[in-house]
């Protein structure tokens, strides 16, 4: 299998939940770094990994950002990261896969499913000023699934009259995966990015790929 590194500042999770049984409130994870040995023709077996940073969700409104790092919900003082590893299990398409993912969140670990799209792979060049370092290979995904929130001890709640909820227990997640091969992050340089001997930061900000650019 080929490794690739996700490139962090293009890799996200996000989330959505129902509110007041109406609507739908929108949140998002970034800079998610991670992962994993995949090669398409021989994808079913390919596994990944990744680390979620819970103190930093966003979802456009700081108080609710603020209750949501409470004990409430992701609990950040007491479990700062959601961490995620699992495996392709079957592909049942020419782009689309199945995976299986053990998740931990706020110490709590269950086995999602997980519906996968292999978005394809493209090079791109690393630029460090006006030096183009070499091309790099990229391969891109989308996975999606469901979760109760209830499974992981997320399980505040406020009630509404005529047996409604304030917030609703399943939760849509979507995560979008750009990785990079390590081989070209290695060959070009730009794995030095993403150790924590990275250079300076105006060094940093001559690349597009600096993880959270």
């Amino acid at each position: 299998m080929t490794t690739w590194i996700f490139e962090p500042g293009h890799t996200e999770a996000a989330f959505r939940a129902r509110h007041m049984m109406v609507t739908w409130v929108r949140g998002l994870f970034k800079d998610i770094h991670g992962e994993m040995d995949f090669e398409l023709e021989n994808c079913v077996g390919s596994t990944f990994s990744g680390e979620i940073d819970a103190t930093r969700v966003w979802t456009g409104e700081p108080d609710r950002d603020a209750h949501l790092r409470t004990g409430d919900f992701f609990d950040v003082d007491n479990h700062p990261t959601i961490a995620f590893s699992g495996q392709i299990t079957e592909r049942v398409g020419d782009n689309t896969l199945k995976a299986e993912a053990e998740l931990t969140l706020r110490g709590n670990t269950s086995t999602v499913e997980m519906d996968v799209q292999y978005l394809g792979q493209w090079e791109s060049p690393f630029w460090v000023g006006d030096e183009n370092k070499g091309l790099m290979r990229r391969i891109g995904f989308e996975a999606r699934t469901s979760i109760d929130r209830f499974d992981f001890g997320v399980s505040w709640q406020d009630k509404l009259p005529r047996g409604g909820v304030v917030v609703g227990r399943e939760i849509e997640v979507t995560l979008d995966v750009q990785a990079i091969h390590l081989g070209d992050l290695e060959s070009t340089g730009a794995i030095s990015f993403y150790r924590e001997d990275a250079q300076p930061p105006e060094t940093r900000a001559a690349s597009p790929d600096v993880p959270g650019s």
